[in-house]
């Protein structure tokens, strides 16, 4: 989501990132978190997840509502596929034939979305798959369970359904029938309940 940058010097009052100081007059995202017990009022938990070089911190904050001034999904791994280390274009390739609508998070999404050198030598491939039902799921989870052996680097992700809840598609590939499920919380669930 982008926030107002007028708004971004008190929502970020009292962290001591430089690097945050100017993030939303730049146009950086921040991303929608879980809430904490301790956040209060209407106001939207908030994240920003620092880069390598500001110690991988992941900051939570809170924005007034009016202070949001538009959401976006996660950006599209064909368009962040630019900002992937050459040892990764192939899996890439790979994956947009299979599924050309895949999304990415995590740190190919923030480099994508702000410049900043966020991909390490450890870093996974982090894909969302929108899926709308569960034979859908299946497809994708297949697919990818076929790339994954021979990726670089190493894929992970999530198939996501219609009302947004998402589970990891390694676990939905398996065969057990109760699944994590990660919403606004994060719980088990039956299986054929997920793309229901």
């Amino acid at each position: 989501m982008t926030i107002d940058p007028a708004a971004w010097p008190q929502i970020v009052a009292g962290q001591d990132q430089d690097i945050l100081k100017d993030w939303a007059a730049r146009g950086w995202p921040a991303i929608v978190r879980r809430p904490k017990c301790s956040d209060m009022g209407d106001a939207i938990p908030i994240g920003v997840p620092l880069p390598p070089s500001h110690g991988k911190a992941r900051i939570a904050l809170t924005a007034p509502s009016n202070a949001i001034l538009s959401c976006a999904p996660p950006p599209l791994l064909r368009e962040a596929a630019a900002s992937a280390p050459v040892a990764w274009q192939a899996t890439i390739a790979v994956l947009l034939i299979a599924r050309p609508s895949l999304r990415c998070y995590g740190s190919l999404a923030w480099q994508h979305l702000t410049g900043l050198p966020y991909i390490s030598e450890t870093s996974d491939l982090d894909i969302l798959a929108e899926c709308g039902d569960a034979a859908e799921a299946d497809e994708v989870a297949t697919a990818l369970a076929a790339i994954a052996p021979t990726a670089c680097p190493k894929l992970d992700g999530e198939l996501v359904a219609p009302d947004g809840a998402a589970v990891q598609w390694r676990e939905w590939a398996g065969e057990e029938p109760m699944v994590l499920v990660k919403a606004r919380d994060a719980r088990l669930a039956h299986r054929e309940l997920v793309f229901a």
